[in-house]
């Protein structure tokens, strides 16, 4: 699937149909490569307390519903960590596993994610968000464009009423600054929102010499800025695996 300057400042019309995927696990897209064992780590400072996600490639999946039961996808696995006083002692709140898999002409398909989100006293506090393409009628969609064009909107995901983002290209020339790297040049500034939380928008820069996603900008409220600040953890105590109590309550 192609998309020419004729796409420009349109919605694109997402088709898997026209997709082909040679190698879908192979995840180069070079504003958001996905590379098994490889680990980006974000920091925020939130109103809840401090913040810390990493998010790493993982295994390959073979298969999700029809009309995608013939596609594999990269497994990427998002841990989220939070300190309410910023003191270092933090408790993992949500685990997520996304599955995304690369066409041809380089456009990131998001094929699904299964989460789930504790409070810091082990109870479950929800599971919902999780879907899968091909099941329910949900379809996938596409997170990140191979050829990005200014102006260019695009359906992310989309389960009724369950996930529906969408995204927009912005800019493809912004430079960004981190407080513990750059400047990163020539980035990749995208737009996405979601029509079940009206307000809530991001800012994504993706930059193409750090080799993914840099900086988030969540606008809802007060804006929480969102920074890339290395490969590895932070030097406090981080665990792993959330706590075995606390069945989620039914939807």
């Amino acid at each position: 699937m192609s998309i020419t300057g004729a796409a420009t400042a349109a919605n694109l019309e997402v088709d898997f149909d026209g997709a082909v995927f040679t190698n879908p696990t192979l995840i180069d897209n070079v504003y958001w490569p996905l590379t098994s064992g490889v680990s980006h780590v974000y920091f925020a400072e939130t109103e809840d307390g401090c913040e810390v996600n990493m998010v790493t490639g993982s295994d390959t999946r073979n298969g999700f519903g029809e009309p995608y039961d013939e596609i594999s996808a990269r497994a990427v696995e998002d841990l989220e960590w939070l300190s309410e006083d910023c003191s270092g002692d933090y408790i993992l709140m949500e685990k997520t596993t996304d599955w995304y898999a690369q066409d041809d002409d380089d456009n990131i398909w998001y094929m699904g994610e299964e989460t789930v989100a504790y409070d810091d006293e082990g109870e479950c506090l929800t599971d919902e968000g999780a879907w899968e393409a091909g099941e329910d009628d949900a379809e996938a969609g596409i997170v990140i464009l191979g050829t990005p064009i200014k102006g260019l909107a695009y359906q992310q995901e989309y389960l009724e009423d369950e996930a529906e983002d969408m995204g927009k290209v912005l800019n493809l020339n912004v430079t960004v600054e981190l407080e513990s790297f750059g400047p990163f040049t020539d980035c990749l500034k995208t737009k996405e929102w979601t029509p079940l939380e009206r307000g809530h928008v991001e800012h994504k820069f993706y930059c193409p010499v750090g080799g993914g996603l840099m900086l988030i900008n969540e606008l809802h409220g007060k804006t929480v800025r969102v920074e890339y600040i290395g490969d590895t953890l932070p030097a406090d105590d981080f665990p792993t695996e959330l706590p075995a109590v606390g069945a989620c309550p039914e939807e």
